[in-house]
This record gives C-alpha cells, structure tokens and sequence, in this order.
C-alpha cells in the first residue's frame, strides 16, 4: 500500500466542497440501503496505526441512532467525532473541534441535529410552571438549549410545553449551535474566512435515514 503525502493513510478530498459532496453520496448510499462500507479492511486498519487524516470533523447528538460514520457511510479514519447530549457547546467540545482543525485539517465541520432529540425535549419541559428540577449536569446541558426554546414559544414567563414544536426548538438550536462554534474560536472563524473550511448544520431524518441541510457558512 502506498504511503500518502504528509503521512497521511488515505486520500482524501482536499476542498470544502469536495467533501461534502462525497458525504452526501455516503448519506445516499444508507438512504437507498445500498452502504459501501468503505476503508474498513484490515489492510486500512493497520494504515491508520500511526496516523490519522479524517475529512470531516461531526459534532452531532450523543443519541443512539445518530450513528455518524454509518450515516454517512464512511470508514475508519474519516470522521472525527464528537458527541454529547444535544450537541451543546462545551470548552471540550470547542477544544476538540479546533484540534481537528488546527492539527488535522478537516475541511469540514457538521453540527448534526436531529428530530425527536430527548435534550430539546427536556429543554421544552423543563420551561413548564410545574416542572421538576433536573439533575445539575443534565441541567446544565439542558440550559444551551432553552434559548432556543424562549424564541420559539416567545416570551419569558412559563409555558405549556404541549404548545412548542420541537422540531422548530431544535433547528433554532442548531444554528445558535453553529454560531456559537463560529463566534466562539478565532482558530475556527479564520479558517472559514480563508476558505479552506466550511460549516454545514444539519438535521438528520431517523425514519428516512437522511441529512437535511439547514445552515451553512463557508463555501461549498
């Protein structure tokens, strides 16, 4: 097997654009029930001992059926994930993203969102007159999330949690999400200006198995 530039285990796309495209065709691919399963032999196993070159960085929902690397049929070594209850920034969530930018050079990051999300859910609830105090790391979680619902359901008083959408709750998250990421790192926001990386927030159908963009900044 021959040895990439820069001790890199495998090609990879080398734009924005590039990348997305060939994330969207793995996405068609587990649509369609027709998944590859790419770059997961035993030979590429044994490439990527020493060194890693993924092309996307994934910041999605620790939910159990927001599976990244199925999703978008991809292989070991192409995705850098990170994870946590409704995809939340975090100082370790920032950091980790801007060390797949900083030190692998992912072209892309995709905050993925998704419907029937258990952390908008407790978000909404937790704004009723009635409800229950939550556990403090759940809260503190769970508070990222209320903004969202405060612009959704509109005022700052209680509300009837039967009345909110949650499917408008989470796509107002996931771009506060987006934004925060962007505003929050100058590593980050300056290699969006430089073009060399790209933002998609997007949310993933659990029924159809598909990713549906919502927002993005940077060009592809």
């Amino acid at each position: 097997m021959t040895e990439q530039p820069n001790d890199a285990p495998t090609a990879r796309p080398d734009t924005p654009a590039a990348t997305w495209r060939e994330l969207r065709r793995g996405n068609e691919r587990f649509i369609a029930g027709e998944p590859e399963h790419p770059r997961q032999d035993i030979d590429h196993r044994g490439s990527l001992a020493h060194a890693q070159r993924p092309i996307v960085a994934i910041f999605g929902c620790s939910d159990s059926r927001l599976a990244a690397e199925i999703i978008f049929d991809v292989g070991l070594g192409d995705a850098f994930v990170v994870r946590n209850a409704g995809q939340v920034v975090t100082p370790s969530a920032l950091g980790s993203l801007e060390y797949a930018v900083g030190i692998l050079d992912v072209p892309v990051i995709i905050v993925l969102a998704h419907d029937e999300c258990g952390a908008v859910r407790a978000a909404i609830d937790s704004q009723a007159p009635d409800a229950a105090p939550l556990p403090p790391h759940i809260a503190g979680l769970v508070e990222k999330i209320v903004p969202a619902v405060r612009k959704v359901a509109g005022g700052d008083g209680p509300i009837e949690p039967s009345h909110v959408d949650t499917a408008f709750v989470g796509r107002e998250h996931l771009r506060n999400t987006v934004t925060e990421l962007v505003e929050s790192s100058e590593m980050i926001s300056d290699a969006v200006a430089a073009g060399t990386l790209a933002f998609v927030g997007a949310n993933y159908r659990l029924f159809e198995g598909r990713v549906e963009t919502d927002i993005v900044i940077g060009r592809i």
